[in-house]
Order: C-alpha cells, then structure tokens, then sequence
C-alpha cells in the first residue's frame, strides 16, 4: 500500500489509521480553523477539510505525495457551531448548551490523490443526545480537563460518554473519522485497501 500523510495532529485519527494498518506520516497542518466559517455546518466541516489538505501541498512544494488525507469535526446545535473550545468558560459554555438536548457531529474527510491530481471531499453527520446535568456533573467534567482541545468540548470516547443516552449514526465518525465512508473513499479513488 502507497504512504498516506495525515494532516492531523488528533489521536484518534492517528488510532485509526493505525487500526486500519495503513502506512502513513503525520504532518499537522497549521490553519485558521476560526476562518472556516460561512455556509453551513457541513460546508465549513468540509473546507476545513479540504483547507488541511491543500495546506500540506503548499507546504510540501511541488513534491506531489500519492496520498494526503486531512479531517475535521465541528458539533452543531440549533444553527450554532461548536469548534474548539478556547478556555475552560467556553467549555463550560458549549456543554451547559449541549446537555439535555440532541447536537449534531460532523466529520468531515478530505482525501487527495497525487496520481489524479484531486481531492475528494465527503462528510457525515451523526445525532448525540446529551442527557441533562447539573451545575456539579459539568463542574465535575470540566476539572477532568478532557474538553481541552476538543470539538464541542467532549469526548464520546472518553468520561463525557457518561452523558451521552443515545447516538444515531456514525460512531467512529463521532470520534473523528467516517472509518466506513473513509473505506468507500479509498476504493472509490483507486488506493489499494481491502483488495487481495
């Protein structure tokens, strides 16, 4: 199988790729994500995206790798987009509006392709529904410090799946990348995965 670079600096990703056994190398973009916003939820997922990935070919200058793949997740809840929180009182903020309600995750994927010269951009939402919590339970969360540098200010994966009553959709999604959706991806622009 051909290199990927990730254009990412999230964990998560990083577990997948590793879970998928794909050969890649880590080179976290270095964007703006606040100037991501215009459109939708899912069209600003979607530039970010594809922002990472064209940031790492402008960084690499001219030296056309086979395989670039970036990512990003942004949480929505009633027309308002939640990104990383930048301190622990926007933390408290994003899940104060969060709990007891039903938000969206979305995850976008970005994948080029040296030999085509292309970039294929796909995304998914799913629905998390929060349970409701007091003003202890978020007090309590917010001193774990796992909001830190996190869309929404959360962690399906990790203390905050306490809150979570249901999901509908992608899990791995949720995490931070469609592993399904990245799959179809994969095979539909001509990368070797899956095949004997």
């Amino acid at each position: 199988m051909e290199p990927i670079i990730l254009a990412s600096g999230s964990l998560r990703r990083h577990e997948y790729f590793r879970l998928l056994g794909l050969p890649f190398s880590i080179i976290p973009p270095r964007i703006d994500e606040e100037g991501g916003n215009g459109g939708d939820s899912r069209e600003m997922a979607e530039n970010l995206a594809t922002r990472k990935v064209r940031k790492i070919i402008e960084y690499l200058k001219g030296q056309n790798p086979p395989w670039i793949c970036g990512a990003d997740t942004l949480i929505s809840v009633d027309g308002t987009v939640f990104g990383k929180p930048a301190d622990r009182d926007s933390a408290k903020l994003m899940i104060k509006t969060l709990q007891g309600r039903t938000h969206q995750v979305i995850t976008a994927v970005a994948l080029y392709s040296g030999k085509a010269s292309t970039i294929d951009c796909r995304s998914v939402v799913s629905d998390v529904i929060f349970c409701p919590l007091s003003e202890e339970q978020i007090e309590w969360y917010l001193d774990t410090g796992e909001w830190q540098g996190v869309a929404g200010s959360y962690r399906i994966q990790g203390l905050a799946s306490c809150f979570v009553s249901g999901i509908h959709g992608s899990y791995s999604s949720i995490v931070g990348l469609p592993l399904h959706e990245f799959y179809v991806m994969l095979r539909d622009n001509g990368y070797a995965y899956g095949t004997a």
